[in-house]
C-alpha cells in the first residue's frame, strides 16, 4: 500500500481538527463574566462564570463576606479554595479532571446584613476560556430599609382589607332616599340650618344663600347652595374643615353640575369622622378644580348625634 499522500495527510488532519472542534462545548456567556452587578432582589439569579482546571478564578467583592459562609454544591470537584484577607476576595481552583460543561454551584452570603444577603454563581467548566477575575458590585439596601418596607405593605394590605369590609357593608345597606330614610332609623340622623350663624369671608369667589349640616354615629356633612358672580363657572376641586384646635380634615366633596355664571349650584361636602372627634364651631373652606377662586365660612357648627337604639 502506498504511503498517503502530504495532501491527503493535510486532509485527514483537517477533517480531525474539525472532528475535535465539534466535540468541544460551545463558548457560552459565562465566558465574557468579568463583572456581576447585583440589584437588591437579584437573590435569586445565579450567574454563570467560566472556569478552567487547574487554573484560579478569583472573585473580589465590594462587601465583605461572612465567615464560614461559602458552600459548593456538589463539594469535592475543587483542588482549592480560600478566601481572601477581610473576606473581599474568594479564589477557587477546579480539579485537573473539571470536565467541559461542568457546573458547580457557589453560594456567598455577605456580612453587613443588607440585601441581597447573598449571591449565587454557577462555575462552569471550558477547557481553555476560565475567567480570571470576576468583579461583583451590590446594590445594597439596610435591613433597616427593608423592615419598613415590609411593615408598610402589611399597613397598606390592612387598609386594603378594611376598605373591602367597609364597602361590603355598604353595600347591604339602602342608599339614596331609601338610604336616607335608614339613617334616621330611631333618630340617628340630625340635621339642622347653619346658614344664619355662618361667617362669610369677605374675599369669598362665591356667595352663601343656603346651609345646612348633618350629623350621623358615622360622619358628618354640609350642604351648600352657592351662587356663583363671576364670568367664569365654578367647579369644586376640594374642601377641608379646620376645628377650634386647629385639626384639619380632608373633606369628600360633591356638587351636580359646575355653578354658571350667576346661577346657583349645590355643593356636598363629609367625612366619615365622627363629630365628637371635632371641636367645633370650625372653618370651611372649598376650592376651585382650575383656579384661584376659593369659599371660606367660618361658624360651621353640626347637630349633636344620637345613636340608635339596638332592635331586640
Amino acid at each position: 500500500m502506498l504511503p498517503p499522500s502530504p495532501g491527503a495527510l493535510l486532509t485527514l488532519a483537517l477533517i480531525a481538527g474539525t472532528t475535535q472542534a465539534a466535540e468541544l462545548p460551545p463558548v457560552g456567556r459565562c465566558a465574557a463574566t468579568s463583572r456581576v452587578d447585583m440589584a437588591a432582589d437579584s437573590t435569586a439569579q445565579a450567574f454563570d462564570v467560566c472556569v478552567s482546571p487547574d487554573e484560579t478564578t478569583t472573585f473580589v467583592f465590594d462587601s465583605s463576606l461572612a465567615a464560614g459562609a461559602v458552600e459548593f454544591q456538589p463539594e469535592g470537584r475543587l483542588a482549592d479554595w480560600a478566601q481572601g484577607k477581610e473576606g473581599l476576595s474568594l479564589h477557587v481552583i477546579p480539579k485537573g479532571d473539571f470536565l467541559p460543561g461542568e457546573r458547580v454551584r457557589v453560594t456567598v452570603r455577605f456580612a453587613d446584613g443588607a440585601a441581597p444577603a447573598s449571591a449565587t454563581f454557577w462555575l462552569v467548566g471550558h477547557a481553555a476560556s476560565g475567567t480570571r477575575r470576576v468583579e461583583v458590585f451590590r446594590e445594597p439596601r439596610p435591613a433597616g430599609a427593608l423592615k419598613r418596607e415590609a411593615a408598610e405593605a402589611r399597613a397598606e394590605a390592612r387598609q386594603c382589607q378594611e376598605d373591602k369590609a367597609r364597602l361590603l357593608a355598604e353595600r347591604k345597606e339602602p342608599s339614596g332616599l331609601m338610604g336616607a330614610a335608614w339613617l334616621e332609623r330611631g333618630g340617628a340622623l340630625q340635621s339642622k340650618r347653619i346658614w344664619v350663624d355662618l361667617k362669610q369671608h369677605p374675599a369669598n369667589a362665591l356667595r352663601t344663600e343656603d346651609a345646612r349640616s348633618y350629623s350621623h354615629p358615622g360622619g358628618i356633612a354640609a350642604r351648600l347652595e352657592l351662587k356663583n358672580p363671576g364670568a367664569e363657572p365654578w367647579t369644586v376641586a376640594g374642601a377641608v374643615l379646620k376645628d377650634s384646635t386647629g385639626v384639619e380634615v380632608e373633606l369628600s366633596a360633591w356638587q351636580e353640575s359646575a355653578i354658571a355664571s350667576g346661577a346657583l349650584g349645590h355643593v356636598v361636602v363629609g367625612t366619615e369622622r365622627e363629630l365628637g372627634q371635632l371641636g367645633c364651631p370650625c372653618t370651611l373652606k372649598l376650592w376651585e378644580a382650575q383656579g384661584p377662586r376659593t369659599v371660606t365660612l367660618g361658624n360651621v357648627t353640626f347637630p349633636a348625634t344620637k345613636h340608635a337604639p339596638v332592635s331586640e
